[in-house]
């Protein structure tokens, strides 16, 4: 079957704040020091679909940025303008429904479009394998990372690791556990980090839709009905905003994987989730203090830091375990352990009107 990269890059990215703002938030930043980020995921699904069969669904705010930033990777109509953040269930109906009214079926390969993967040529191997297992068995199948740590940032898939062959039945999903959850999780050898992948067919993905989440399924299909006419654009800003908010998780996944119809494919190749600033060491190395600087930063007697400037100097004495980080209009300063706490400050500015800062 024909094969369909799909990217979702709508998110916000706040907790990078204030390196990522509304207008252009972390998938349309170079924080590899490689290339922008949505960039480097489209060139990864390039080795499994066409660059013209590649989808990036995102906010209308950054439409233009993206078509901008993507330097003509992905046909201008292939980006994909949601009027409304509406979660995970939205942007990838309304890709399916895209791709099966104007380009006819085939094999949806769903990924985040802020994911860092360090060994893409085992990435591709491992898509292959999914998508093979996608046309052959006919179900929904979901990429999960072997776990290296006893993680508690991600959620986990709990699956059957003695059934024969690379893909296998997945028991269920688990939500974000404390850290002694995880090490029990680790220790089994039965679970993996759920990535946020997705691979199925487009016809099936709409059909657990109709059965799963009905409402939903249903504002798709008025905009489906304007696919290719002149009212699209219309019934989409007026339908779209009203779809359900949910997460293909709780829409589809979870209560699919009850019924056995979710597959999920162990991979391995150097995945990490770029969710907030203490990430930063997946990208960068460390000094000898464990210091992470990118920019114009002095540090002197100052330990496991992280330092990020745009432009002017930021200067470190005697600090341990904060985050900084610069540009021409914020200094953002925080503790490393209340980084997941930095798109509160997005939400008090927010609250405060002050969007020259968002």
């Amino acid at each position: 079957m024909k094969k369909y990269g799909v990217i979702m890059a709508g998110g916000g990215g706040t907790r990078f704040w204030p390196l990522s703002r509304q207008k252009r938030p972390k998938q349309l930043l170079n924080l590899t020091g490689n290339d922008i980020m949505v960039n480097e995921a489209i060139d990864r699904l390039s080795y499994t679909a066409d660059f013209k069969d590649i989808f990036i669904v995102t906010n209308v705010n950054q439409a233009d940025c993206m078509l901008e930033v993507t330097g003509g990777r992905v046909e201008p109509d292939h980006i994909l303008r949601e009027p409304s953040a509406r979660n995970t269930a939205a942007c990838i109906g309304y890709a399916a429904m895209e791709i099966l009214k104007k380009y006819g079926d085939g094999i949806m390969i769903i990924t985040p479009s802020d994911a860092y993967i360090r060994d893409g040529a085992a990435f591709t191997r491992t898509l292959s394998e999914a998508v093979r297992a996608a046309e052959d068995q006919d179900k929904l199948v979901t990429i999960g990372i072997t776990p290296t740590f006893p993680a508690t940032g991600y959620g986990y898939i709990c699956f059957d690791k003695n059934q024969p062959g690379v893909a296998k039945t997945v028991k269920e999903f688990r939500e974000k556990p404390d850290l002694e959850t995880a090490r029990v999780y680790l220790a089994t050898g039965d679970y993996v980090w759920n990535s946020g992948m997705f691979i199925w067919k487009a016809s099936l993905i709409l059909d657990m839709f109709r059965k799963l989440v009905p409402d939903i399924y249903e504002d798709l299909c008025q905009i489906g009905q304007a696919m290719g006419s002149d009212r699209e654009q219309d019934r989409i800003r007026e339908i779209y905003p009203r779809i359900r908010k949910i997460s293909i998780d709780y829409a589809v996944m979870e209560p699919s994987a009850s019924e056995g119809h979710v597959l999920v494919v162990p991979g391995e190749f150097g995945w990490n989730d770029l969710g907030s600033w203490d990430m930063m060491g997946v990208l960068h190395d460390a000094d000898k203090n464990g210091n992470i600087t990118v920019g114009d930063v002095v540090s002197i007697k100052s330990k496991n830091n992280i330092a990020y400037s745009t432009g002017r100097t930021i200067a470190l004495a005697g600090m341990k375990n904060i985050v900084v980080v610069e540009t021409p209009d914020v200094v953002m300063v925080c503790d490393k352990s209340q980084v997941q706490d930095v798109k509160l400050i997005v939400e008090t500015l927010t609250d405060q009107g002050r969007d020259d800062l968002l």
